[in-house]
């Protein structure tokens, strides 16, 4: 069962690879865990998944495997596991309630009576209180009503009291589109990292300071300086207009990139780069700063990203004036080529699903003024796009 659990995740694109499965396998000879499925499903999970994308695959594997939570098909052949019954909701039912149960003869026989009734029912039944179906007080079916139950074809519970949920998993997919939390940009943003030691040693060196200490006979306190992440980030933010349906994603992004890089610096823009950023939208009138001086305060070795959706009037990239704020002496486009002369790592996050790029003709002249590095600002978009800045 264990190897049909290994290669089945590999069936399912999840990267395990046999020395992760040995390492499981080597837990479980020396029972680090008790002896039970939900145990197993932690252990496995920890020793064989190392991307959060992956976990919903994970569960997939795990269920079809070791749960078998498989949609029933046909009520009269259906077999009730006994262990998935025996989970008893007595914290979720008044005292009203565990009565009734009692009444009934408790939850062994609650399963007994499934069974027999799976047995004996063949066609669809709505209402009532005995047979297996909807809208009824019977304790077996779907959108009714019963102190205790199972739920069965049922897309969500109504009453949270079921004590089996016997329905097919549906998953939502984490994979490639689904739009991005702070945990998940975090991860996906730590892939942008160059470790150096700079700065004053004050950090413990334990290696050195054994090393020291048996060289020398007595304790040899050995320091450092800290480890830190030397990648300098430059974020230009698109905001107004089109671009407030994304707010919520840009402040993720926005505060998963203040926590990962302690050497970020972000101004703010409207729909394309022109002369002049600003860093307070309150202000944004009042206290612009020259994009000539932003570009050339910061060295070429910083990582720049825009953060927009592109989506506006081509006129706006290409020809002077095009601005729908101002009169602007020169095209965007030629800002943008700026960019890209001085900084060899530029890449443009778009929060617009990428299914739509192609109706937006904007969106293709921006891409195209990044070199084709425009990414949906997505999981694996994301991560494509670190990928790209740590060449």
């Amino acid at each position: 069962m264990f190897m049909r659990f290994f290669t089945e995740l590999r069936e399912a694109k999840v990267p395990v690879t046999l020395k992760e499965y040995l390492m499981l396998m080597e837990a479980l000879d020396k029972v680090v865990i008790e002896r039970s499925v939900d145990d197993f499903y932690y252990l496995s999970r920890s020793a064989l998944v190392k991307d959060e994308k992956n976990l919903d695959k994970f569960d997939q594997v795990f269920s079809h495997v070791f749960k078998g939570l498989e949609k029933i098909e046909g009520a009269g052949t259906a077999d009730i596991p006994a262990e998935w019954l025996r989970k008893i909701s007595e914290k979720f039912l008044t005292e009203e309630e565990k009565a009734q149960i009692e009444a009934m003869g408790g939850f062994d026989k609650l399963m007994e009576a499934l069974a027999e009734r799976l047995k004996e029912q063949k066609e669809r039944h709505e209402g009532g209180n005995k047979a297996i179906g909807t809208g009824g007080t019977s304790p077996f079916g779907a959108n009714g009503y019963h102190p205790e139950g199972v739920r069965i074809g049922q897309d969500k519970g109504r009453h949270g009291k079921a004590v089996k949920v016997w329905d097919k998993r549906e998953y939502k997919n984490l994979d490639d589109a689904v739009e991005l939390g702070t945990r998940n940009i975090k991860v996906a943003l730590r892939r942008l990292r160059k470790w150096v030691r700079d700065g004053a040693a004050d950090e413990l060196d334990m290696q050195g300071t054994i090393r020291g200490t048996a060289e020398k006979g007595y304790l040899d306190i050995h320091m450092r300086p800290e480890r830190r992440n030397k990648i300098s980030v430059l974020i230009f933010f698109d905001i107004g207009g089109s671009m407030d349906s994304h707010i919520k994603v840009c402040e993720e992004l926005f505060s998963a990139a203040r926590s990962e890089f302690k050497n970020m610096e972000f101004y703010y823009f409207h729909n394309c780069l022109y002369e002049s950023v600003w860093k307070d939208n309150r202000r944004r009138h009042t206290e612009k700063l020259n994009t000539w001086d932003i570009l050339h305060k910061y060295s070429s070795d910083y990582k720049v990203l825009f953060v927009g959706d592109a989506t506006m009037s081509p006129y706006e990239i290409t020809y002077p004036g095009g601005s729908v704020e101002h009169w602007n002496e020169e095209a965007g486009a030629i800002w943008m080529d700026r960019v890209a002369q001085i900084y060899e790592h530029v890449v443009w996050l778009n929060p617009t699903a990428e299914r739509h790029w192609d109706y937006t003709p904007s969106i293709e002249v921006m891409k195209q003024l990044v070199n084709d590095r425009m990414f949906p600002l997505t999981i694996e978009g994301l991560d494509k796009a670190m990928r790209e800045l740590a060449r």
